[in-house]
């Protein structure tokens, strides 16, 4: 039997990739990064990004992160899972393709933005960003051996990422700037829900990459739900829709939906707005920050690791029959993301099941 078994975000989490944080470097400003970056910061991040960008992430910034994400590898180990952690690529360093160059790349912080598992198989996504286009490089050595187990392994579509990808012309707020030239979507837009998969349509995820994700999964019995959120940045699904448990999910207040899913319309499902963040407006990152809070990962149905700072997250899930388990994690925010983007759970024991029957 393949290692490799996961089908949903709650079912008990047996083995983990765990990202890491040696070899980051600060981003290339590019037209995909400046579509989700918040208008209250656009003008300081690109003049930042424009003078720092491909230059390593300074070692004080690591080093505390690092003592965070080490301590939240222990808590789920002592949880009983197994952490595989990917190999260190040193992304200080340019891109060069037949098309474009990049002056650096990104980091292994995020491996949910990468790798997404549909039962036995591990998907590699195509990626939106030019300084994200070798990222999947860092997992390869892992992926190997799962697929050695037994795992079916699929890598969608390189993209080409020419100036075709995306459109010049999007206006904030009112278009996607993924043009449709070509498949792109990151594997943190899906939210799993057994059969059910809900796609968000992104400034990293595309039409013609949900369509393609329909193609390949629906022949199996999967069922694709497009969703849109009011959200001007729309990047990523998992701190906007978040699928907690059979039968509960939490929604961002911020991004409603535009449409709600038929799916969704006629089931008994339990929708709650989760809580707003502690994190204080006076953090020079607040506005990109804040729905992280959301961005929580499940060790099982009933267990659920949260910020550590995050009382009312604590107190929302207690609430709805959950428990809490507390890390501290903000100095991994600056790196992208918070537990569920920090992570990719390659099996949970369960099967693929229908939660909407």
């Amino acid at each position: 039997m393949s290692v490799v078994q996961s089908n949903n975000e709650w079912d008990p989490l047996e083995e983990v990739i765990v990202g890491t944080l040696e070899g980051a470097a600060n981003l290339t400003w590019e037209i995909g990064f400046e579509a989700v970056t918040a208008v209250e910061h656009l003008e300081r991040s690109r003049s930042y990004h424009l003078q720092a960008a491909g230059r390593p992430i300074s070692p004080l910034a690591v080093n505390k992160a690092k003592q965070e994400l080490d301590e939240f590898v222990n808590v789920l180990k002592n949880e009983g899972v197994t952490v595989r952690r990917p190999d260190t690529v040193q992304h200080a360093r340019p891109i060069v393709t037949p098309n474009w160059t990049s002056i650096g790349g990104n980091c292994q912080a995020n491996p949910r933005d990468v790798l997404i598992v549909f039962d036995d198989e591990i998907l590699e996504a195509p990626m939106a960003w030019r300084s994200r286009y070798f990222e999947f490089w860092a997992y390869r050595t892992l992926v190997k051996k799962y697929f050695a187990s037994g795992a079916r392994w699929t890598a969608a579509p390189k993209p080409e990422m020419s100036d075709a990808s995306y459109d010049p012309n999007w206006v904030r707020g009112e278009s996607y700037v993924t043009s449709e030239y070509e498949p792109l979507f990151d594997a943190a837009d899906i939210a799993r829900c057994g059969r059910d998969l809900f796609i968000q349509r992104s400034h990293v995820t595309n039409d013609m990459g949900i369509e393609w994700l329909r193609r390949h999964l629906e022949p199996r019995g999967y069922r694709i739900h497009r969703v849109e959120f009011d959200d001007y940045r729309a990047i990523h699904i998992d701190a906007t829709f978040v699928p907690l448990a059979p039968g509960k999910l939490m929604v961002n207040p911020d991004r409603p939906l535009k449409e709600m899913p038929e799916v969704l319309k006629h089931s008994d499902w339990e929708i709650r707005e989760a809580p707003r963040s502690t994190l204080p407006e006076s953090h020079p990152w607040f506005h990109s920050f804040r729905w992280l809070s959301m961005n929580v990962l499940n060790v099982s149905e009933t267990k659920v690791v949260v910020e550590a700072e995050e009382g009312p997250m604590q107190d929302f899930l207690s609430d709805w029959g959950l428990e809490p388990i507390p890390v501290a994690f903000r100095n991994n925010y600056s790196f992208g993301g918070s537990f569920h983007c920090a992570t990719v759970d390659i099996r949970r024991r369960g099967g693929l099941k229908d939660y909407f029957s």
